[in-house]
């Protein structure tokens, strides 16, 4: 899955551990420094940018693990909204 550029620059902001280092698919968001709180802060930015909303159910670790399950989170929100 190829992520988007304007995706991969929203998220840094988020990640206090990232530094210069580029973000891959499989990047754990974790170990680059997204806690509870920047995930929070992360999941606002994301629905204003991307006009979606998130459900409660998709609110979980395993959406926010790897910068991929984000993005594909976010693709499949997208394809829904009219």
């Amino acid at each position: 899955m190829t992520l988007d550029t304007g995706f991969l620059d929203l998220l840094r902001p988020f990640l206090k551990y990232v530094g210069d280092k580029p973000i891959s698919a499989d990047s754990s968001l974790h170990d680059l420094g997204l806690d509870s709180m920047r995930a929070i802060e992360l999941l606002f930015a994301v629905e204003e940018e991307y006009g979606v909303a998130m459900p409660d159910e998709l609110l979980t670790d395993s959406t926010f693990a790897t910068a991929s399950s984000l993005w594909a989170t976010i693709a499949s929100l997208r394809e829904r909204t009219p």
